[in-house]
């Protein structure tokens, strides 16, 4: 048998080793994070932004308590999150969690910084009974507020939480121009990509037809979805501030389409020609896909009416994507009535096409008349790789460069008024705010917005891949017991033979 004191100084020395560790840990953080969109691992913009926080920072967490272990999972996540933030953040942030269903006072002080209870429903003995819980937080620098009313899980709780951190820790935000005058939709029609970048930038709507207005104040501007006929004037404005280094934002339509006629004509606004001086060239062409998006279709069988859905190649999903910046982690883009571009280099200017149709794709002249009952043929798709939004850049004389972004499709970034608005898929609004990121050279957020995986379709795993999955989450489990159970078998075995031994002690 061992000595007491050499057992003593054995657990001494594990204690200390725990001790140590303990402390290492509280300073050290090491995570191994094998999710795809690494979900649990911080990104270089979110400590870049705790890294460069000046002034204190406090986070209120409203988390109630007693919540199903679903729902709960959420408020330990984010405190991980939370604890995590804090060590790359120094002493500058401090967080709490306060349970507003305690007492009336707490929850009347969640209520006034605008955090707003949620209604669950809970099944408790066999019965479904509503729950009113809390889950947001308030995040404050100095006078600065910024509210998170409502706490997701997964990848986008980094997002929100670095992004409501950068909105109020900014104190002098860059202004972006909106440009109007054209037919443009106003900021009200974008809610989605206003929301987005308003964290960033302050957005001026900016009259390009005012003659007193001056563009070179501003670093970026946004064209968006032109209706009316653009001015000679008025492009010698653009002229005139790319000239100067500026950066624009295009997203126009050269041809439109009309559900009420289900006709495709041609639209032009002059956008097309000024492009065409710089070599970018938007056809008079629909650009079709096999991967697309799909449409309701109403057909009557005897007394009823029925409703399907049936794809619309005109409706094109972008999967494919340049290796670029802007387009970064993203995975479908859906346009509308999109065109082909084509570039013609006059040795100056540049070209990199950074959204582009599937392997199977084609291209139908305008004007035309939608056939939405139409038997697509592989025949109807014989090109592959169709450019329809792209980087222009031009290298000046005075040491300066302009920058444009185009994008033949103005409406894939509009949400709408009124009864016609719509949810946007999140990649359309991801692809113009890192658009319009890079071209302001501030592209702290742009892989934090696009971290989160959107869309994963099961039909797209082929069928050997869905068969070996399907096995392995039923086998492994049971295999891994068994296995274990042998191992314990086999040891315990060794282990009786080994005390039959007379010389065991």
């Amino acid at each position: 048998m061992k000595p007491k004191k050499s057992i003593f100084t054995y657990l001494l020395l594990v204690a200390a080793v725990v001790i140590l560790v303990n402390i290492l840990a509280a300073k050290l953080f090491f995570r191994l994070d094998f999710t795809q969109d690494n979900a649990y691992t911080l990104s270089k913009a979110t400590k870049d932004i705790l890294k460069s926080l000046n002034e204190p920072l406090t986070v209120t967490a409203y988390f109630s308590e007693d919540l199903p272990p679903e729902i709960a999972k959420v408020r330990r996540d984010f405190k991980d999150l939370l604890i995590e933030y804090s060590t790359f953040a120094k002493s500058n942030l401090r967080y709490e969690f306060v349970n507003p269903n305690s007492d009336e006072q707490t929850e009347n002080k969640a209520l006034h910084s605008g955090v707003q209870p949620i209604i669950l429903d809970v099944r408790e003995k066999d019965q479904i009974k509503q729950q009113k819980a809390y889950m947001g937080a308030v995040l404050q620098i100095g006078d600065r507020k910024e509210i998170v009313p409502f706490i997701h899980s997964g990848s986008s709780m980094e997002y929100v939480l670095s992004s409501s951190i950068k909105k109020i820790s900014i104190t002098d935000k860059p202004t972006i121009a909106y440009l109007q005058g054209h037919g443009e939709p106003t900021l009200n029609a974008i809610p989605q990509v206003y929301a987005a970048l308003s964290i960033l930038y302050n957005i001026s709507t900016v009259d390009l037809k005012d003659s007193a207005v001056d563009l070179t104040k501003f670093k970026t501007a946004v064209l968006l979805s032109p209706k009316d006929t653009i001015s000679p004037q008025d492009f010698l404005k653009l002229d005139n501030f790319l000239n100067n280094g500026g950066r624009l934002f295009i997203g126009c339509d050269n041809v439109v389409g009309d559900f009420s006629t289900a006709s495709g004509n041609v639209h032009t606004t002059g956008v097309e020609n000024w492009l065409s001086q710089k070599g970018l060239t938007i056809e008079k062409s629909f650009v079709i896909d096999v991967s697309c998006a799909f449409v309701n279709l109403a057909q009557r069988q005897g007394a009823y009416q029925i409703t399907t859905q049936v794809p619309f190649p005109y409706l094109p999903i972008i999967k494919t994507f340049e290796n670029h910046a802007i387009t970064k982690g993203l995975e479908q883009v859906i346009l509308q009535f999109a065109s082909p571009l084509t570039f013609k280099s006059d040795g100056e200017t540049q070209f990199i096409s950074l959204l582009k149709t599937s392997e199977k794709s084609g291209i139908r002249p305008a004007p035309l008349i939608f056939d939405v009952q139409k038997q697509w043929i592989q025949q109807d798709f014989p090109l592959k790789n169709i450019p329809v939004a792209g980087l222009l850049t031009k290298k000046l004389s005075n040491h300066k460069e302009w920058k444009i972004v185009v994008v033949s499709d103005g409406d894939f970034a509009i949400n709408g008024t009124g009864q016609e608005m719509q949810q946007l898929q999140p990649d359309n609004i991801n692809f113009i705010v890192n658009a319009i990121d890079w071209l302001s050279d501030d592209t702290g957020l742009m892989e934090l917005r696009t971290a989160t995986v959107t869309s994963r379709p099961i039909d797209e795993i082929n069928d050997e891949k869905k068969i070996l999955i399907k096995y392995f989450n039923f086998l492994f489990p049971i295999l891994a017991m068994l296995g274990y159970g042998i191992f314990r078998m086999q040891y315990n075995r060794t282990l009786r033979i080994k005390r039959m031994d007379e010389n065991f002690i």
